[in-house]
């Protein structure tokens, strides 16, 4: 009965110790923010946000958008 249980705790541990949380995957986070220019003179700085990951790479991959004399550009740091 005291290798079942041994045996059973051993099991646990190794399967734990495989377990990884699902944040942070790669360990990579910015502070970004979405700012409007009007040329390229700062007129409207968005509010700052952290992304990470998946979300990060979505927010770098997004281009500039430009409505009439504005641009809208995110920016991370």
């Amino acid at each position: 009965m005291k290798s079942k249980k041994l045996y059973l705790f051993i099991l646990l541990v190794f399967i734990a110790s495989g377990l990884n949380s699902c944040e942070n995957l790669l360990g990579n986070c910015k502070i970004c923010q979405l700012n409007q220019y009007e040329g390229d003179v700062l007129i409207t700085p968005g509010p700052e946000a952290e992304y990470c990951d998946a979300e990060l790479i979505a927010i770098q991959a997004i281009k500039d958008e430009v409505d009439g004399p504005y641009t809208y550009k995110w920016e991370c740091r």
